[in-house]
């Protein structure tokens, strides 16, 4: 894995929305500094790195940088109760025909 990528996940998950101006640039630094396309074992240590929420839009680039890599990164439903970012990333991969769905019962 890529010093740049493990620096990234070693600071843990995004900040949610409180989080300082300073904090979230700095996010954003790190973010920037991965090059792409990102690997598996990089794209496995990613997806631990979403937060509570969007950090305003760094979830996004993050979710990005993650579908960079080789695909599907979730090749099955993660559930009703996954963290957000992840349920995303599934829809997108279902949406895009990388997997079938998987159907949820009713």
């Amino acid at each position: 894995m890529r010093p740049e990528v493990q620096a990234f996940v070693a600071d843990g998950p995004l900040p949610d929305c409180d989080a300082s101006g300073e904090e979230i640039d700095r996010r954003v630094e790190q973010l920037s500094a991965i090059g792409r396309p990102v690997t598996r074992e990089e794209t496995k240590a990613l997806i631990a790195c979403f937060g509570p929420d969007d950090c305003y839009g760094v979830a996004w680039t993050l979710l990005h940088l993650i579908e960079t890599g080789p695909n599907p990164v979730l090749a099955s439903d993660p559930g009703p109760d996954a963290n957000e970012w992840h349920q995303r990333l599934y829809a997108r991969a279902v949406n895009g025909g990388l997997i079938p769905a998987s159907p949820r019962p009713l």
